[in-house]
């Protein structure tokens, strides 16, 4: 679930094809249109422009289809979040999400309203998605569902982290993914629109390649996930969050998952047959 087209990719595409790979159905989930972030001559561009890189965000990291909620892009906050939570709710219910990946709704220095509405809209929404006396007018559709995992990403300043997810195997298809976001963001074409820039000023990069995909790719892996991560993603290095657990690359949340019981080791080990 995210905000924007390049929230996921981002800061948390490595994970997403890491779980796909595993066998998991992934659903892509936006709740603004964009309208005011990226390229195109009017709103109405930059909205079908965005729109088509999501889609081609959920192609490229696998996931089956993709819902758009389209509240106005940095304005999330005019809205009434019992109506965004009542939505998330149906859609937990109806797609009987097991793992949602989501901005974390506690994250303290959070600036932009779509990120912490979001996130605060899905939180609400996932004790409710498993009752039946909350929204009990969607039982006639869809019925109560438990979430049983959460990953929540974060940017700008400190965040609790207690899961490091080891995406060493995935990071080319973060890459990929962040590739087909040309309209918004850090990544899409910047390596091929740098390494022309500098071709025109007499200058070449050797790590941009030859060509533009080639540009593209590696800035992404390079700059926009490393070397400029802090500047570009308000976040840290994906290879530094890595090499200090003794990874190459690593994305890290704030997990939520199922409790062990002790409950139920104390029954196991203390339970005698009953007395005839």
């Amino acid at each position: 679930m995210q905000p924007h087209c390049d929230d996921i990719p981002i800061f948390a595409g490595g994970t997403v094809a890491k779980l796909i790979d595993e066998g998991y159905t992934g659903y892509l989930i936006r709740t603004t249109n964009d309208d005011a972030a990226g390229s195109g001559k009017n709103y109405g561009e930059v909205v079908a422009n965005n729109e088509a890189d999501t889609e081609a965000v959920a192609r490229v990291l696998g996931l089956k289809k993709t819902y758009h909620l389209n509240y106005r892009n940095h304005n999330m906050d005019e809205n009434n979040i019992q109506e965004i939570k009542a939505r998330m709710i149906f859609l937990i219910r109806m797609l009987k999400i097991d793992t949602i990946i989501c901005y974390d709704p506690w994250a303290p220095y959070e600036n932009n309203p779509d990120h912490y509405i979001t996130g605060r809209a899905v939180e609400a929404a996932i004790t409710p998605a498993a009752s039946h006396l909350d929204y009990p007018e969607q039982l006639d559709l869809v019925k109560p569902h438990n979430v049983a995992e959460r990953y929540f990403f974060t940017r700008r300043g400190p965040q609790f982290v207690n899961r490091i997810v080891d995406i060493s195997k995935y990071i080319d298809k973060k890459v990929e993914s962040n590739m087909v976001n040309v309209t918004q963001g850090p990544a899409g074409n910047n390596g091929s629109i740098l390494r022309k820039k500098l071709a025109a000023q007499g200058k070449s990069l050797p790590i941009l390649g030859d060509d533009d995909r080639t540009a593209d790719f590696n800035y992404i892996k390079h700059f926009v996930l490393d070397i400029e991560s802090p500047r570009l993603r308000f976040a840290p290095s994906d290879k530094k969050i890595g090499e200090k657990y003794g990874l190459e690359w690593a994305e890290r949340f704030h997990y939520i998952g199922p409790l062990h019981s002790n409950q139920d080791d104390y029954i196991t080990k203390n339970a005698v047959p009953l007395k005839k």
